[in-house]
């Protein structure tokens, strides 16, 4: 549709700051069970104009409201009643979540149109599945999968709406801080009932910096200085953390994470349901989480194609939300990214062609690293690429269960196989720092069942008679590759997996070869 394509073509940039706006022109409301829609839309009408609404299920009945004025919010907020402290005190903080209830509730035969409720999580699998046997081809069957599991409005709306009721917090502190979601709420690749992972900016203050440069003098803030930058970020989540914790209502289960590679406080935010995850700004994490939404804007195929291999990797337990020794879904993520830059023709650019394309005002150097590339959508040239998703799926299977791993990396700066720099089993480029490995955290088993996996995927996909299973009412498609392949395909799997075997113990053997010299290069800088 045009309201798409319009919606699809704007910057990053623009999106975020369309949708943190329209954040802060928000409240959330629990109401009763038996909730007059009418009644509480005629009461906040009385407030200013209502400019959306939906209805959510989130432990009792939940409505999130768009004004069209942030003065609207105020205007509420003097009319609204504090709890009576009965059995309670309350700790007196005034946000904008507000519980509605009827004085004297409406009499039962008086039918109100049952309210819709948005849905805020994605369907079982096993719904998944049968409801892929209806498609008609396999390119269906993963627009199907993209439809069910990509977020939707209302649920990016709840996204942005936490990460602005944070702020409110933070802004008691310093007024002119932000709370912005990165990763997965805002990079298109966005699954139903995934965390949000947010982060605290003060780059707003960054602006103050140019300001005096000008004239004969030079003013400037007096501010407590620390040793160092971590420091700083540790006490400024230490005390946003405590205060969400005495202070912030629904905020439950908050942990303190602060000797991490990238200190965080995780808490469970129950008006909205997410799991939260809060850091202090990470500029390279943005550029990462914008370049996926370039890739992601593109072509319809390239978050067809993820959403699918990422369900397919956590069916067979490839991935897992827990950290470990498995591929990461932004690893995978990536590897799609991959696969995509080698098709013939391209479906999406490399790294380095965006980079070419970047204008004065995309130009980023973040910490020595060139995070540069272009934003507007409209200077990168469409793919004249026609392949289906039926063809790449098969495709992707095949190029990667015949990947030679242990020589080569995947590096989507240039779009090329490149040799590897280390003997990690999975070598993937981090895109911007490049002297990083993404995917560090995979062992060889792990990578092996990967490969083994794929290589039954593509044979599945190429052996297989559609019409029959069809006729037999059998799974077929992606909806075969989405059962786990049990017991009985474990004599096929080890057909699979020969081959594979001389690799670990050649690994196991560099592996250890790199260890030892790593463990000799620390003692010698001891």
């Amino acid at each position: 549709t045009d309201a798409e394509v319009s919606t699809r073509k704007k910057t990053f940039a623009e999106v975020q700051t369309e949708r943190l706006d329209q954040a802060e022109r928000t409240v959330l409301i629990k109401c009763s069970s038996k909730l007059h829609e009418k009644k509480l839309l005629q009461y906040l009408s009385s407030h200013g104009n209502v400019k959306s609404h939906f209805f959510f299920e989130n432990r009792g009945i939940s409505a999130l409201i768009e004004f069209s004025e942030k003065s609207s919010i105020a205007s509420l907020q003097d009319a609204v009643g504090i709890p009576s402290a009965s059995e309670h005190h309350v700790v007196p903080f005034k946000s904008r979540l507000f519980t509605f209830t009827l004085k004297n509730p409406v009499s039962q035969h008086v039918e109100e149109t049952p309210l819709h409720l948005s849905p805020q999580c994605h369907i079982p699998i096993k719904d998944l599945i049968e409801k892929l046997c209806l498609a008609d081809s396999i390119s269906s069957q993963m627009y199907i999968l993209l439809n069910e599991y990509q977020l939707t409005e209302e649920n990016i709306k709840l996204r942005f709406l936490a990460c602005s009721l944070v702020r409110d917090f933070a802004r008691a502190y310093f007024p002119d801080s932000t709370v912005k979601p990165f990763g997965s709420s805002v990079n298109t690749f966005g699954k139903l009932g995934s965390d949000v992972d947010m982060f605290l900016d003060f780059r707003d203050t960054g602006k103050h910096a140019t300001k005096m440069k000008k004239g004969p003098f030079e003013m400037e803030y007096q501010m407590k200085r620390l040793p160092s930058e971590r420091l700083a970020t540790q006490r400024i989540l230490s005390v946003i953390g405590d205060c969400l914790d005495n202070f912030g209502p629904g905020c439950a289960n908050v942990q303190k994470i602060l000797n991490a590679r990238c200190p965080l406080v995780k808490f469970s935010h129950q008006p909205t349901g997410f799991q939260c995850d809060l850091s202090v700004s990470n500029s390279i994490a943005i550029r990462s989480s914008e370049l996926l939404y370039i890739y992601g804007c593109l072509d319809s195929r390239v978050r067809a194609l993820v959403f699918t291999i990422r369900c397919w990797a956590r069916v067979h337990g490839l991935t897992n939300s827990a950290p470990g020794t498995w591929i990461t879904n932004f690893s995978l993520t990536m590897m799609v990214m991959f696969f995509l830059q080698r098709r013939s023709p391209p479906i999406i650019p490399t790294l380095d062609q965006l980079k070419e394309l970047a204008g004065e005002k995309d130009k980023h150097i973040i910490g020595g690293y060139d995070c540069s590339f272009v934003s507007d959508l409209r200077k990168i040239k469409p793919t004249k690429n026609t392949e289906t998703l039926d063809v790449l799926l098969g495709e992707f299977f095949e190029y990667f269960g015949n990947f030679d791993f242990r020589k080569n990396s995947i590096n989507l700066r240039k779009g090329k196989e490149v040799n590897k720099p280390e003997s990690s089993p999975l070598y993937i480029w981090n895109p911007f720092e490049q002297d990083l490995n993404i995917s560090k955290n995979v062992n060889q088993p792990q990578l092996e069942k990967f490969i083994a996996v794929a290589r039954e995927s593509a044979w599945i996909l190429q052996k297989e008679d559609k019409t029959q299973q069809m006729i037999n009412k059998e799974p077929w498609g992606l909806a075969a590759l989405l059962i786990p392949f049990g017991k009985s395909n474990s004599s096929k799997m080890k057909n699979r997996m020969k081959g594979i075997g001389s690799e670990t113990i050649r690994s196991l053997l560099d592996s250890l070869k790199l260890n030892n010299a790593n463990s000799q290069q620390k003692a010698v800088r001891k």
